[in-house]
């Protein structure tokens, strides 16, 4: 390895080129980009085989990203495979995927020597050097079908033209340089091929529990569906386990998706049945058809959920899903979410979940339950709103009645809302304080929900609660969203995975809808009723009907904020537990979490006039 230059940037000083000189350089641009900064930092590099996470940036697999984490050092290396020759490329992260405003790591040619740099985005998609240089090149070499890229990068930079790296979902951007640039100020990213990829940068480190030696599989599908050209589907198909099928364990599941179909499963669930009924009729079809038999709304306690974006899903060694066996239903309900915004037509599908169980009973018995808002249209956002907060409760009162006295352990949380969520997080209250984060997410992504595991269990005990809530943007739209079930409703949830497993498998709130109707009351007096939203009126017609001003807004914000809630504290059955669970007041939290202080690195200032021709080293093999 050979380094002629310990602090390599890109130089704005450039001596221009003659026409003949910038002629030959752009001629030669792909073969002279084998020549990378080489930074060799004494103990910067991370072990042997460093790169446990790895996803393609683009569709078309030129770019590929590996990275390791640091929690010690609070650093992450990436490993960047660049497929062929190019002039340069650039990568880094945005709010929310954004090519303009991005924290970007440059790597680009003038046509006679390459440079990389630390640089940023203005809204005009104009590219500039960072005054903070963050990004550490430590590596680059040529293999034998393009370049290798070795750069770290510290969770925490305190640079204001950084992205701040959390737990939670990264927006990756990128973009490929097909010809020299005299200097970094003379790109602009409108020119370039660009794209976005989601991620979780910062993952868990728990390894991957082994699967024991007498593991099965058993796939949930629903055969050959004629996909309905409409936007919204709900698919319910009944299935029954094998006659005689013991008691099990599910240990892992994972989602299996048809070929050609993977922009139109929105999400899967695994259901089984209430033991009450000895029988379930057949049924395959849409979940809203007048032909489903009732029954299958007692089909309500979760085995897995997958959203998209979510990867294969392991349970800790000590505990697993139970089912069959005595005092367990035979019949399950695999329900599939298509969202076809296009109406293809003639599309068949058998997407499904393939579950992973075993014989050798665990410890415990896990459980799925929902948290969050109910699906209902008293839950509503305003049109043209950036930033509108919707909150569901898990009360006290539930946690007191439901769980039992040692109380639940979570290990795991997938968060979930429609196409306008920007934030989620739930938090956990106990005697009015706010303790810890069950899980947040302030740049969630409709278009990538994971379940996670977390990174620290979180015990919740009987007169706990749990407040979910949701950040929506409606920017886009012109009438309100109401809360549902449709793609283009709204949901608020965070599907918690813990143990052991209780009777409750549903705590979440709404509105009252007598106040609610108060609201509607009032906002027909302020307009003089000229604008009718009549109690005889749906619930998201009243909303249609609603003049979206600030009073308007303003009232609906306050009503959610101070209204009384109707609580669903839920068994498997889908019964509420006993008890007067409407009217119910809103936990009174008397103290909140503070957000953690930054703890900001010490930089050193690059000095701009730094500049020079460099070499790259040339890994063993590559020609």
């Amino acid at each position: 390895m050979q380094a002629h230059l310990s602090h390599q940037r890109c130089c704005s000083s450039l001596p221009s080129p003659n026409v003949r000189e910038a002629a030959s350089m752009y001629g030669t641009a792909v073969a002279i980009f084998l020549v990378i900064l080489v930074a060799a930092l004494q103990g910067s590099e991370p072990p042997e085989n460093p790169f446990p996470y790895r996803v393609p940036l683009d569709p078309e697999g030129i770019l590929e990203l590996s990275w390791n984490v640091s929690y010690v050092q609070e650093t992450i290396h990436f490993q960047l495979q660049v497929q062929g020759l190019m002039a340069g490329v650039l990568f880094g992260m945005s709010d929310r995927g954004e090519i303009e405003n991005a924290d970007l790591v440059m790597l680009w040619t003038d046509g006679d020597r390459a440079y990389f740099a630390d640089a940023w985005s203005d809204q005009d998609g104009q590219i500039h050097l960072d005054a903070q240089q963050d990004y550490q090149l430590l590596q680059a070499q040529r293999t034998s079908d393009g370049l290798s890229l070795l750069f770290k990068r510290p969770f925490v930079t305190c640079d204001s033209k950084d992205y701040l790296i959390e737990d939670d979902t990264v927006h990756l951007v990128y973009g490929i340089l097909e010809e020299p640039f005299q200097s970094l100020e003379a790109i602009n990213i409108s020119g370039l091929h660009t794209g976005l990829q989601r991620v979780q940068l910062l993952k868990s480190e728990f390894p991957t529990p082994p699967m024991p030696a007498d593991v099965k599989t058993m796939e949930i599908r629903a055969p050959n569906v004629l996909i309905p050209n409409k936007e919204t589907t709900y698919w319910c198909h009944i299935t029954e386990l094998p006659p005689g099928f013991t008691r099990h364990h599910i240990i892992m599941y994972e989602a299996i998706i048809t070929q050609g179909n993977e922009a139109l499963v929105h999400h899967m669930e695994v259901f089984q049945c209430a033991d009450e009924f000895k029988t379930i009729p057949k049924f395959s079809g849409p979940c809203d058809s007048n032909m489903k038999p009732e029954r299958l709304n007692y089909c309500r306690h979760v085995l897995a959920a997958w959203a998209l974006g979510a990867k294969p899903f392991y349970y800790p060694e000590e505990a697993g899903v139970a089912f069959g066996g005595l005092g367990s239903s035979r019949y399950l309900r695999l329900e599939v979410h298509y969202h076809n915004p296009g109406k293809v037509q003639g599309r068949s599908d058998s997407s499904g979940i393939r579950l992973h169980y075993t014989s050798a009973l665990r410890s415990y018995d896990a459980g799925i339950m929902e948290l969050g808002l109910v699906y209902t249209p008293l839950m509503a956002i305003p049109p043209q709103e950036t930033e509108f907060v919707l909150t569901g409760y898990c009360t006290d009162k539930c946690t007191r009645m439901a769980l039992p006295p040692s109380g639940i352990h979570i290990f795991a949380s997938q968060l979930h809302t429609h196409l306008t969520g920007r934030k989620v997080v739930t938090v956990l209250a106990r005697n009015g304080t706010e303790r810890q984060i069950v899980n947040r997410d302030n740049h969630y992504s409709p278009h990538f929900q994971e379940i996670r595991m977390l990174k620290k269990v979180v015990s919740v005990l009987p007169g706990d609660v749990l407040i979910t809530s949701c950040t929506y943007n409606t920017e886009d739209r012109k009438l309100a969203t109401v809360g549902g079930f449709g793609i283009l409703e709204e949901m608020c949830v965070n599907y918690v995975h813990y143990y052991p497993q209780t009777k409750l498998e549903l705590c979440k709130s709404a509105v009252d809808e007598g106040y609610l109707q108060k609201y509607f009351h009032l906002i027909n007096r302020f307009n003089n009723e000229e604008v009718c939203t009549c109690p005889q009126a749906s619930v998201p017609e009243q909303f249609t009907s609603v003049p979206w001003n600030s009073f308007s807004r303003d009232m609906l914000r306050a009503l959610y904020g101070f209204a009384p809630i109707s609580m669903h504290c839920n068994k498997t059955s889908a019964v509420r537990f006993e008890g007067d669970w409407n009217l119910q007041p809103l936990p009174k939290i008397t103290s909140k979490l503070k957000e953690p202080s930054l703890h900001c690195p010490v930089h050193q200032a690059p000095n701009p006039s730094d500049r020079g021709s460099v070499v790259i080293t040339t890994k063993a093999g590559a020609k």
